[in-house]
């Protein structure tokens, strides 16, 4: 017995969680039984975990940014309220128009603690959609924070993040793939953004949020995805991620290049059902993903806070670690159920939708987005390195 103990691998913080039952991603694991959306997992200094994300009300005016802390990811401490938007000069149309705060991420970096943070567009559009930045002045994770650029929006769409480059640069990106680097004092950007994209065209209308054609341009396919944007790095490569709309699942796609710029691969599925993740690494260094949960369409929950571990393929490709009978995404369905998606029409107009089952017609006039999605039913098993 004693022999068998000596030899049990060494098993992390976030490994040690229980799995949460489902076929979908059976490694998945629930952080706290609470309703978050775009969940934001940050490692700090002190080897606490924290956590943030979209706190309710989620489609009206919240507060503003809440985290948690946790030291061993199953008992988390509510710190309560650190930021509350409003005072910066350029929410003050977002505020008239009761429009909530979205998708706040939260990273250690220069030695304090940042929170990026969107809105939707005060207008109804998503031309008027920005996202900012907050510096922790005091270097503590409770702040206070400021509001780095608070003249006017950082960029010009929703879902915010930063990436730290092994150079020391730090970068901005946003949305679908929009990235530029940050001047040196963190209060701006160096330099025009850059709009990544990928190497090959995907033309599979099931692979496609309805409002991708009005992001990008009609017939173009060579996007990563059309929101929550995330960029990491690791075995020597660069991997952006995008939520996009994959045969009816809110899903993490993800292009990898040697360089930041690009080209990037084509995307594939990394994650399914996991769309606005952020990956990061545990204390032993492996590799997690965060997971909210945004569709009906198969999700093991929704809207709220979860992790599972990923694993990278012979090629480099991310997935989420599964066993070996579990389900695995294909690109092309042998058998194909028709699925009726309904989209919430403030999401819908500001190019943001995020996926409801619809089970009857779209009544309200506003939301027009109703499609059809092709479904998968495969059941091959994912190959992945472990």
């Amino acid at each position: 017995m004693a022999d068998a103990l000596a030899a049990s691998p060494p098993q992390s913080t976030p490994g040690k969680l229980a799995v949460f039952p489902n076929d979908a991603l059976p490694t998945l694991r629930m952080l706290i039984d609470m309703p978050l959306r775009d969940t934001s997992v940050c490692r700090g200094p002190d080897g606490v975990w924290y956590l943030t994300g979209t706190i309710p009300p989620f489609w009206s005016p919240n507060e503003g940014i809440k985290i948690w802390k946790s030291k061993d990811m199953i008992n988390w401490e509510s710190l309560g309220l650190v930021w509350r938007y409003g005072a910066s000069p350029w929410h003050k149309q977002y505020i008239e128009a009761k429009r909530p705060l979205w998708a706040p991420e939260i990273h250690y970096l220069k030695g304090t603690f940042w929170l990026t943070y969107s809105m939707p567009g005060w207008d109804g559009t998503p031309k008027t959609s920005g996202c900012g930045l907050l510096r922790s002045t005091s270097g503590k994770v409770q702040g206070p924070y400021e509001d780095v650029h608070p003249g006017e929006r950082l960029g010009d769409e929703i879902d915010a993040s930063l990436f730290q480059d092994d150079d020391g640069v730090i970068y901005f990106l946003w949305h679908s793939g929009k990235i530029a680097r940050m001047n040196d004092d963190m209060t701006g950007l160096a330099e025009p953004y850059h709009w990544l994209r990928t190497s090959g065209n995907d033309p599979n209308p099931a692979h496609h949020a309805p409002n991708c054609s009005g992001i990008f341009g009609k017939n173009s396919f060579h996007h990563i995805g059309f929101e929550g944007a995330y960029l990491s790095k690791g075995n020597g490569h660069y991997y952006f991620s995008c939520a996009e709309i994959w045969d009816g699942r809110y899903s993490c796609c993800t292009s990898m290049s040697e360089r930041i710029l690009g080209p990037y691969t084509p995307r594939y599925e990394s994650i399914p059902h996991g769309g606005h993740n952020v990956f990061f690494q545990d204390e032993l260094g492996a590799w997690w993903s965060t997971y909210f949960g945004n569709d009906g369409n198969g999700a093991p929950w929704r809207e709220k806070p979860g992790v599972l571990p990923i694993s990278f393929d012979e090629l480099g490709r991310i997935h989420a670690k599964v066993n070996s009978s579990a389900f695995r995404p294909t690109q092309i369905s042998e058998r194909e159920d028709v699925a009726s998606i309904k989209f919430d029409p403030i999401r819908v107009m500001a190019g943001l939708s995020r996926l409801e089952p619809a089970i009857s017609a779209v009544t309200d006039p506003v939301a027009t987005a109703s499609w059809q999605v092709r479904r998968l039913t495969g059941a091959d098993s994912l190959h992945c390195v472990t």
